[in-house]
């Protein structure tokens, strides 16, 4: 058993915006099917850290779903800023539930318990196109992550948080995300959102004591990463 974690599938299966038309993002659907079946097992978990689906609607978004639920592997779905498809948590669970979608699980101010690690997240919120960010959205999405991590209580268990907006990149920062992880201690956070030459700003490493990573789809060549859990020491 195991835990991995991939970023911006960014999947139009039934709608007209496919990747393919960007710089390498060549049949990205047909090798992220083929990364994923080399090496997670149905036993996995795989978080999906936002941009799962450019569907407007849930309507729109089936086949993406259909899609990722046939991939081996439990799933953890949190928010990007392109997951127009997001509804309440009830609308998502039934919609699930209704296609028979069992391995879709939605990250949105709770957790989950997996393989010795705690599953924490929530959208994020850093910039778009170069705007300041917005203070009534940044401080709702600190505390959609804050009620996350407060979910899981005093649980032993260390709290991993995924976000899709990195919390810093280049020389910007989200003050109001990293003070939630700080208080916290939150030792990892993986974040998507960035593409292209833009990974080339990305931070990856150390940051006030916590480790950043960027996991979106194509900075890690459309195929999900391994998360170190207990026991599991990765090199």
């Amino acid at each position: 058993m195991a835990l991995y974690v991939i970023g911006d599938l960014h999947l139009s299966l039934s709608g007209n915006k496919s990747m393919d038309i960007f710089p390498g993002w060549h049949n990205y659907v047909d090798r992220t099917r083929q990364n994923w079946l080399a090496k997670i097992q149905p036993e996995d978990t795989v978080v999906l850290a936002g941009d799962t689906s450019w569907g407007m609607s849930f309507a729109e978004a089936k086949a993406d779903f259909e899609f990722v639920n046939a991939l081996p592997g439990q799933k953890i779905i949190l928010k990007g800023n392109h997951d127009y498809w997001w509804a309440t948590m009830n609308k998502m669970n039934a919609f699930f539930a209704e296609n028979g979608f069992d391995t879709l699980h939605i990250l949105h101010n709770n957790h989950y318990l997996v393989e010795g690690v705690c599953v924490c997240g929530s959208r994020g919120w850093l910039f778009d196109q170069g705007e300041p960010a917005d203070q009534k959205v940044i401080a709702r999405e600190a505390g959609r992550l804050e009620a996350s991590i407060q979910s899981a209580g005093d649980i032993p268990e260390e709290k991993v948080v995924f976000l899709h907006y990195p919390p810093v990149y280049g020389e910007q920062l989200s003050p109001e995300i990293i003070e939630v992880l700080l208080r916290h201690k939150i030792r990892r956070c993986y974040y998507g959102h960035i593409h292209g030459t833009g990974c080339s700003y990305a931070f990856n490493g150390n940051y006030m004591g916590i480790e950043f990573r960027l996991i979106s789809a194509d900075h890690l060549g459309f195929d999900p990463v391994r998360i170190e859990t207990p026991g599991v020491i990765l090199p």
